[in-house]
């Protein structure tokens, strides 16, 4: 595994910080999604960014 890999084991132990629900890993746009939030949050040198400030809202479809 090289830096910029997420561990897929930690969702395991991650929640939403808005939903306090599960999350999904994106591992082609590098974010952890929050289908309850719907938000992407960044995953930046294999260090998931879980700051409200910092993610992206998803499509409302």
């Amino acid at each position: 595994m090289n830096q910029t890999d997420f561990d897929p084991k930690m969702l395991e132990a991650l929640v939403c910080p808005v939903s306090h629900g599960t999350l999904e890993y994106d591992a082609k746009a590098s974010e952890l999604v929050s289908p309850n939030a719907k938000l992407a949050f960044p995953v930046r040198d294999g260090i998931p960014v879980m700051l409200v400030d910092e993610a992206r809202e998803l499509d409302q479809d």
